[in-house]
């Protein structure tokens, strides 16, 4: 079926235009296969929005949210010390300080596991719970909300339903078969920087006096636009110029302006690009934008491991835990999931030997991940890896066992069937038809 659509933001944003083009809409049908229990009949769902803090490159568990004091220093290196956290009996990375005040805010889940240590194909499986190799490309998590959550079910924001802070992972297809309207927003730039150069928004030197000249001036010189402004083409091209100029100059296009936020918040957060990542992905769910992924890169600690985490790990604990407390502050925990992971964890027997030096390798066999706000309780731990982190120990837990988890809070049946442009239907999660291992979707925490 053609339906109309508009060109990507960035489309209008870059070009001030837009045209009326058809494509070939998705449509949604339901399919009875279920893995656990969805929302009741006539249960709101209590999640309205996500932001997915992905570790771009893998994280240590040991170093982060499955320490193993016990296993000797091949296995911990300098982190031996692992700390209480305000939860009776659930101990954290001493690195993480701040997190462990907050514990009772998030569940850790340990027993995450794909077994894959390929960074383009372990991405894939985390982002879309689909495993890798199949003749279709499926959409991630983020670009089904953007579908199901977006323009095409009432989403009326001039920010896209999908953004990713700062830049995408150029490691698979965001979108895959949905096509290019639901790929996501990327920013650029470093929200770490006054001013948030947001690409398309936002142009260095350029002032907001001179945008509006140039706009004053384009409008000045459209007789076209004029003449034929009862035109239906010609409307929906001013409709969107207008639109594109709101982002720019109006108050939409502030939401990415973090110079309005007190200095006392932004040192709260962290003046580092992260920190300021988590600040502004606060400030996007607060307007109504339904996904957003804070991409992390630096993970891929094959060298020099313990150096890196004495930097990353401090940033890492200050940015998350204030964007835990300020979306409690603000009344938007309950309504917002906070997806903590990365494509796998990393070795957990250090490689001492040049040119490593210290470094943790790709490890797909356990790793963990963290979920709190949005339906989720916090305070528990799901699942365990055994003595060393080398191996599940219990409840193995796959990326579409939480994926589907997270799509049941945000009110997505995660047993529905994606209609395919070309005409057939895919399930939205992997399962057992699709001959993978399932492990139950969380409902030790849902």
């Amino acid at each position: 079926m053609l339906s109309r659509y508009r060109p990507s933001r960035r489309d209008l944003l870059r070009a001030g235009l837009v045209g009326a083009v058809g494509m070939l809409a998705g449509r949604w049908v339901v399919e009875a296969f279920r893995a656990a229990p969805a929302l009741a009949a006539g249960e709101s769902a209590p999640a309205k929005a996500v932001i997915q803090i992905w570790m771009w490159g893998g994280p240590s568990h040991l170093d982060t949210f499955d320490p193993k004091p016990d296993a000797g220093p091949d296995f911990t290196g300098p982190y031996d010390s692992p700390i209480e956290t305000n939860v009776d009996g659930i101990r954290i990375g001493q690195m993480l300080p701040r997190l462990a005040r907050k514990a009772d805010k998030y569940s850790i889940i340990r027993g995450m596991t794909h077994g894959i240590n390929a960074h383009e194909t372990a991405s894939y499986v985390v982002q879309t719970g689909h495993p890798a190799g199949g003749r279709d490309v499926y959409p991630s998590v983020g670009a089904v909300v953007s579908r199901i959550k977006g323009h095409d079910a009432g989403y009326t924001g001039l920010i896209p339903p999908y953004i990713v802070l700062t830049e995408p992972q150029g490691r698979f297809s965001e979108a895959g078969f949905l096509g290019l309207k639901y790929k996501p927003f990327a920013t650029g730039g470093d929200p770490n920087r006054d001013p948030f150069a947001v690409e398309g928004i936002v142009t260095p030197g350029i002032s907001e006096a001179r945008q509006r000249n140039r706009r004053d001036l384009l409008q000045s010189l459209d007789k076209l636009g004029r003449e034929l402004a009862d035109d239906p083409t010609v409307a929906a091209a001013q409709a969107g110029r207008d639109e594109a100029y709101e982002m720019i100059l109006g108050e939409a296009g502030k939401v990415f302006d973090l110079s309005e936020e007190p200095e006392s918040m932004r040192e709260q957060y962290g003046r580092n690009t992260f920190g300021q990542a988590c600040l502004l992905a606060r400030r996007l769910v607060h307007q109504g934008v339904p996904y957003v992924t804070i991409n992390y890169k630096g993970w891929d600690t094959h060298k020099n491991h313990f150096a890196m985490m004495r930097r990353m790990l401090p940033q890492m604990d200050q940015g998350m835990a204030a964007l835990l407390g300020d979306l409690e502050a603000t009344g938007l925990l309950d309504s917002t999931v906070v997806w903590w992971t990365g494509e796998f964890g990393r070795t957990p027997r250090i490689q001492w030997d040049p040119p490593w030096n210290g470094g943790r390798g790709h490890h797909g066999a356990v790793f963990s991940s963290v979920l709190a706000g949005g339906g989720f309780r916090g305070g528990q731990v799901v699942g365990a890896s055994d003595a060393s982190g080398e191996a599940v120990a219990e409840r193995p837990v796959y990326p579409w066992d939480l994926i589907g988890s997270i799509y049941d809070r945000l009110g997505i049946d995660p047993d529905r069937m994606l209609r395919h442009p070309l005409g057939h239907d895919l399930p939205l999660l992997a399962g057992p038809d699709e001959g993978v291992e399932v492990g139950g979707r969380l409902e030790e925490i849902m």
